[in-house]
């Protein structure tokens, strides 16, 4: 590759929910390769993931897709110094297809295995792309998990607050179907909102103002259920762009909120200069949403930082990354690594009642 000394690569594989992934990224953090294989038409005629769909379509596409990313990264199994794979949290079947098949390779190639856990690659995906010193304020917002962290290292985390009940993603997902909006729901109702007036309905906004920094969004979806009914019509172009848009102002100061606090209990831990708020998991990507919080990061003397979009939703050069900063520690794994539908990564935080695998 040009250098007297080979450089360290890492294969990635990500199968945790309903995308297939596999990615080739080097120590330096060049991304040799990010092949992601979503399957929204698959799930689309249910409204969201159905298990044993997700799990058949990663096994049938796994292997061609690892072979297309070493293809495209220009590479042999020869040439890597280590395999990572998702190993939790995430619906089990999926996360089962995915790391046998990434210990298959590193047994047969005699390398290094680590068993990524899916938010962990979510956390440290911007120090892929950006200079981002520990510690960090995290707020990981997807379909499955919504949290407020502290990412101390790696490995090091301090979670401030969770969902008790619906993740954000999730609340989009349940709020496309009650407008009649297409799937996925975040960038149908994105879409939607962009046309619509936040202020025509009144929304709650779940745990504002209240003490800790955990979130709801159960209610909030509730609300949008019955304001549709009390239209007692079919809804109109103008009447899906109000509700969406009075949507995703509550939810996103809901958001804004909870972060808030969360930034005042850890403010003493975070000493670095210019210190960061970092937004990650596939609902960064709402541009209202960033806004909003990039006017709280600047608020309260923080700088927002996100990953690129293409790394904010699910893929697999997040774990390739994760990989290469536990195996640059030392941190691998054995192949008896087990398969994990649920994995918090503050194994000493209390537990949130009703909260799954968001915890």
């Amino acid at each position: 590759m040009g250098n007297s000394k080979p450089q360290i690569l890492v294969l990635g594989i990500e199968t945790s929910c309903d995308e297939t992934a596999a990615a080739v990224v080097a120590a330096d953090g060049c991304i040799l390769s990010n092949v992601v294989l979503s399957q929204l038409d698959e799930h689309r005629p249910y409204g969201g993931v159905v298990p044993e769909i997700a799990a058949r379509a990663h096994i049938d596409h796994l292997d061609g897709l690892i072979a297309r990313a070493m293809m495209e990264a220009g590479i042999g199994f020869d040439d890597l110094s280590a395999v990572a794979a998702t190993a939790g949290p995430g619906l089990i079947g999926g996360v089962m297809v995915g790391l046998m098949s990434g210990k298959a390779i590193a047994a047969a190639r005699g390398l290094p295995f680590i068993g990524v856990n899916h938010l962990e690659g979510h956390a440290l995906s911007v120090r892929l792309t950006e200079e981002v010193p520990f510690p960090y304020m995290l707020l990981l917002v997807s379909g499955g998990h919504c949290q407020l962290l502290l990412v101390r290292g790696v490995g090091d985390y301090r979670r401030l607050g969770t969902t008790i009940d619906d993740a954000a993603g999730e609340a989009f997902d349940k709020t496309a179907k009650i407008l009649g909006l297409d799937y996925p729901g975040g960038p149908a109702v994105e879409r939607a909102a962009r046309d619509g007036n936040p202020k025509r309905f009144a929304l709650p906004r779940p745990m504002k103002g209240r003490p800790g920094a955990d979130f709801s969004f159960s209610g909030l979806k509730t609300a949008v259920r019955r304001a549709v009914e009390a239209l007692d019509r079919p809804l109109t172009d103008e009447d899906q762009a109000d509700l969406a848009a009075s949507f995703q102002e509550a939810l996103t100061a809901s958001l804004v909120d909870r972060t808030r606090n969360a930034i005042t209990l850890a403010r003493a831990e975070i000493t670095t200069a210019n210190p960061a708020l970092v937004v990650a998991g596939g609902v960064a990507a709402n541009q209202y949403i960033r806004t909003a919080l990039e006017t709280l990061a600047a608020e309260q003397g923080f700088r927002l930082v996100a990953p690129p979009m293409a790394l904010c939703t699910d893929n697999a050069a997040m774990i390739a990354w994760a990989g290469l900063e536990r195996f640059a520690l030392g941190l691998v794994d054995g192949l008896d690594c087990p398969a994990r539908a649920r994995w918090p990564l503050d194994p000493n935080a209390a537990p949130a009642m009703g909260a799954g695998v968001k915890a």
